[in-house]
């Protein structure tokens, strides 16, 4: 110990928001560089190697085989598979002396695939499974969870090569098991539930979860057994209604009733119900949001949804990937007249739109969205 090249602190570093970033670092474990990136002192670093050598030791028996691959790679893998531009944001590019695009690695799958490409030219060289642990590079925008969610980590990542589909499923329940006894031997409790795939790709896609207050993914579990991300939760279609007998859209005075609450207040005033009175369920909201494509071109969307309800932002972002999803700014929204905050109904969208006036709803019944994303593009 007294050599041991380590240094606790007595108070929690100001850029930690939970409680793992702060323990590693008044530890003694982890040592931050820059946000989202870290250096790794021996005691941290000797965690980091045990994790490792357990999902190695694991991969191996399934007998999955290790190669390396470089951090710095070249622009065109990535520009045939147009992830050089669909990565957006978060990839790292850089140039070489000689003016040659280069990136750091978010994922390695189109280097998995040229090699398995230039080494094997039969399908009797299959079923083949690699996998590296290396080190990845994503520019997050918003580094804050230590070393949760950095800029700089380190990920195993595993890719088969099968002659089937048959052969896709036997080669992805190994893994599965796999990655079970990985959290087994490592002593965490984990949920197996079904995700978005990404920017990744892919026809199926489940997340090893493991439950903590401080994690910045939320997911539902049901007593049946089915579990999912919040992204990648599905829920069965409404029963059809008969709107048949619905009566003529009636236009109303609203003034001054900017939010839902006050629409509803409003509405049980100067228009009350003989049956019961308005709530926020009667009625209908628009939230707006700004796209950002990955070539830079930003386009507006209005999410119409029931004025109970609270728009799933994670959700969005993973329905409309890889645009960047936001909300709107009054700059973005300008070049709509008929969008008015707090008085945006649906026929402001849409090519038949029109200038909407601001005291002013259309208070009608409407037929709820069944799927997500329920939205109308300007």
């Amino acid at each position: 110990m007294s050599s041991l090249f380590v240094r606790t602190l007595r108070e929690d570093p100001a850029d930690a928001e939970v409680a793992s970033h702060k323990l590693l670092v008044r530890g003694g474990y982890v040592r931050r560089v820059a946000p989202g990136i870290y250096t790794w002192l021996p005691l941290g670093l000797r965690v980091l190697r045990k994790v490792e050598r357990v999902v190695r030791e694991e991969m191996d028996a399934s007998g999955a085989q290790e190669v390396l691959f470089p951090a710095l790679l070249p622009r065109e893998p990535y520009e045939a598979t147009n992830r050089w531009s669909e990565y957006g944001p978060t990839l790292f590019k850089l140039a070489d002396r000689k003016g040659n695009d280069m990136l750091l690695a978010p994922t390695h799958e189109e280097m998995f695939t040229l090699l398995v490409k230039d080494l094997y030219s039969s399908y009797k060289d299959l079923p083949l499974t690699l996998y590296q642990i290396q080190t990845k590079y994503r520019d997050e925008a918003r580094p804050r969870a230590g070393v949760i969610r950095g800029r700089e980590f380190v990920m195993k990542d595993a890719y088969s090569f099968d002659m089937d589909e048959a052969g896709l499923d036997a080669s992805y329940n190994t893994m599965r098991a796999a990655y079970q006894r990985i959290f087994e031997r490592l002593g965490l409790p984990y949920a197996i539930v079904s995700a978005m795939s990404g920017a990744m790709g892919g026809s199926r896609s489940e997340e090893f979860l493991f439950p903590t207050a401080i994690g910045e993914d939320t997911f539902v579990r049901s007593a049946g057994g089915y579990a999912a991300n919040t992204e990648a939760v599905t829920t069965p279609p409404l029963p059809e209604q008969d709107f048949s007998d619905v009566p003529a859209p009636e236009l109303v005075d609203t003034p001054g009733a900017k939010t839902i609450a006050d629409l509803v207040e409003m509405a049980n005033q100067v228009h009350p119900r003989s049956d019961r009175p308005w709530n926020a369920a009667d009625t209908l909201k628009s939230v707006i949001v700004t796209l950002t494509h990955p070539d830079g071109e930003k386009e507006v969307v209005v999410i119409a949804l029931p004025g109970d309800r609270e728009v799933d932002m994670k959700r969005v972002e993973a329905s409309l990937a890889p645009a960047e999803v936001e909300l709107a700014s009054p700059e973005d929204m300008e070049k709509y007249p008929g969008i008015v905050p707090g008085y945006t109904g649906p026929g402001a969208v849409g090519p038949q739109a029109r200038g909407g006036g601001k005291n002013r709803r259309a208070a009608h019944p409407f037929r709820p969205y069944r799927q997500f994303p329920a939205n109308m593009r300007l």
